[in-house]
């Protein structure tokens, strides 16, 4: 299954939650129901008036819960107790933990996301939350941290990953908010009995009312487990899909199964397995955890449990581990824990590609570009790797520097000519003031030369500390990237895309539940919208007129081969793409990727491309969200 095809999937589990949750709301007020005519008989207002309760209830809870996870990723990782990972921390555990996510997310094409740590958890798990890729977070609990050498961080880091490409994570926010709905009344119970057992001793009542209330209470708990019981089914039934396929795709990623099978086999050998310390916190997420955070019972465990039983994801990645090899394992672990630093000394782990050379020239295939689409895989890692060990050290320090960040994205977009380059410079000052625009005129020189591979990783790897900016300086931030692009008059399509990218990543964090939608649309709807994108990238690749009609035509007949529209070149270039990319980004996933190839053949109509023109492909492609990962002829 492709990213296109994952996320065609993840819209029709959303309508799928919807009907599960329609069907748990219909068993708690017949529920309900059920306790008012054992009490009042058949009487319909009373009956009326407790399903209209009922349901003001539910559908209350789930609207307030949605409403507190309106920042996202962080909202969860906050809740749970996470604390961010500093950009400059000296803990090797958490500098390694850096690095592996830094090179995904370049392998992956998407923004770096913000890093926390369970610093209380000594079982080893993770999860990714959020509404998009702009928003992200990726939490790994201290002993994963501790227990787990490179290769089985980078795996279990890869199966979050996959959450992040594949949409799943918007999904298990929504499935977060909406079951808080259906377990509003027993936590209402809960709540009540607990106050009348701990808040009567303030002599306030009378025993009849305590006993009322006592019995009130022990009502509403026993009616809520009903919707307890839907809630953990609900979450269990679409989770355990989805913990499969993100193992798949983990092994895909990082084209070895040792490292996934060596982390799930450290979770069944080691006594912490992967349960998490607050337990309250982890029952309403243990759909988005990489193993199993909660302890079930053997009478409900495999049906309630949210993940497949950790024998049998070891079994799928190594199919001659058994029962005894673990209890060798297990016995070893007990005298002497595993240290994942130590292990990869002894394994020599991490690897590397080095970047080719800038003006090299590839050859592509259109549908293996969209089957590239969200599907990093080995190579990549690789070439990621190779990146970040070609970023400048002193780039690298700017972008970790929350004062510098700024004036470090905004350099990639300064322009070569020094008059064009005042006048940015003098924009900039006028905007973010005198110091930003200084440090912005002292970083041209190391920015000027930088590899042009690396300019889009470097912006990424900026990202999580530019987005803690306030959101007034954020505003400015971006008022000025967009007078920068605009500086001299002419703007080449490289320097409006990674303009537009900054903006639509951006405001996706700042707001990211308004941005989380999947769209539906066909191409015919958005005919004209591709038309005028295929226009501007042939006319823009492609300086002779007649290779650049061909090199439309091919794009139009790969998406539109039916439409009759003519090779025409926009009067405003490349600013004409300002009203396209809202249609364009709501097209259906499967649409998608048809747009993908026809972008494709527009830019590289000789089958080729070079590194930058690879470049402008994966920036059209992540305004659009589909994110491609780096150097995609290599793969």
């Amino acid at each position: 299954m492709n990213f296109f095809e994952h996320q065609a999937a993840a819209r029709r589990s959303s309508a799928r939650l919807l009907a599960l949750f329609s069907l748990a709301v219909v068993s708690v007020v017949l529920a309900v129901d059920l306790v008012a005519w054992s009490v009042a008989g058949s009487n319909v207002t009373v009956l009326a008036w407790c399903t209209v309760l009922t349901l003001l209830v539910i559908g209350m809870g789930s609207l307030y819960r949605l409403a507190s996870l309106g920042r996202g990723g962080e909202s969860i990782a906050m809740e749970m107790g996470g604390e961010p990972a500093p950009e400059d921390s000296t803990d090797p555990d958490l500098r390694r933990f850096r690095n592996v996510v830094e090179e995904m997310a370049i392998a992956s094409g998407v923004p770096m996301p913000r890093l926390y740590v369970l610093e209380h958890d000594a079982g080893i798990n993770a999860f990714a939350a959020g509404y998009s890729p702009s928003d992200a977070v990726v939490a790994v609990t201290r002993g994963a941290l501790e227990r787990l050498n490179r290769d089985e961080l980078q795996a279990v880091v890869a199966h979050e990953f996959s959450h992040i490409l594949n949409g799943d994570m918007r999904l298990n926010l929504r499935l977060v908010g909406v079951l808080f709905g259906i377990s509003m009344i027993a936590l209402i119970g809960h709540k009540v009995l607990h106050f009348g057992l701990y808040g009567s001793r303030d002599g306030g009542r009378g025993p009849t009312a305590a006993i009322f209330m006592m019995a009130g209470a022990v009502v509403a708990l026993v009616v809520g487990w009903i919707g307890l019981f839907f809630a953990r089914m609900i979450r269990a039934g679409i989770s355990r899909s989805r913990e499969r396929l993100a193992d798949a795709s983990a092994v895909q990623f990082t084209r070895q199964t040792t490292g996934l099978a060596g982390a799930l086999k450290k979770i069944a050998g080691l006594p912490d397995g992967s349960h998490l310390f607050a337990v309250a916190d982890a029952e309403e997420i243990s759909h988005m955890l990489f193993g199993e955070g909660l302890r079930f019972g053997s009478l409900f465990g495999p049906l309630l449990a949210t993940h497949p039983p950790v024998l049998e994801r070891i079994k799928a990645l190594d199919p001659s581990f058994s029962n005894a090899r673990l209890d060798t394992l297990a016995r070893r672990w007990m005298d002497h824990p595993p240290h994942g630093l130590e292990e990869d000394v002894q394994l020599g782990l991490h690897d590397s590609s080095p970047l080719p050379a800038s003006g090299a020239a590839y050859r592509v295939d259109e549908q293996r570009v969209s089957g590239h689409v969200g599907q990093p895989d080995a190579t990549d890692y690789r070439l990621a790797g190779g990146i970040v060990a070609a970023i400048p050290e002193e780039l690298r320090v700017f972008a970790a520097d929350r004062e510098k960040v700024m004036p470090l994205i905004l350099g990639l977009l300064l322009d070569d000519q020094k008059p064009i380059a005042d006048k940015q410079l003098f924009g900039v000052g006028a905007r973010l003031g005198r110091a930003v625009a200084a440090d912005l005129a002292t970083m041209a020189e190391p920015l000027r030369g930088l590899h042009p591979a690396l300019r889009m990783p470097l912006a990424a790897l900026a990202f999580p500390v530019l987005r803690r900016r306030p959101r007034p300086e954020l505003e400015l931030f971006l008022d000025a990237a967009n007078a920068m692009v605009l500086a001299d008059g002419s703007v080449s399509l490289f320097e409006y895309c990674l303009g537009r990218l900054l903006t639509v990543q951006l405001r996706e964090s700042l707001d990211p539940s308004r941005y989380a939608r999947t769209g539906r649309r066909s191409p015919p709807k958005v005919k004209q919208e591709i038309a005028i994108m295929l226009a501007v990238v042939a006319s823009s690749g492609h300086p002779d007129a007649a290779v650049a009609r061909r090199a439309y035509i091919a794009g139009m007949q790969r998406i539109l081969p039916q439409a009759t529209l003519p090779y025409v070149v926009p009067p405003q270039g490349v600013l004409a793409l300002e009203d396209v990319w809202v249609p364009l980004d709501s097209l259906d996933p499967l649409a998608k990727r048809l747009l993908v190839e026809a972008i494709t053949l527009a830019i590289g109509h000789d089958g080729r491309v070079t590194v930058a023109e690879s470049e402008l492909l994966r920036t059209v492609c992540g305004v659009l969200h589909c994110p491609l990962p780096p150097m995609l002829a290599q793969a």
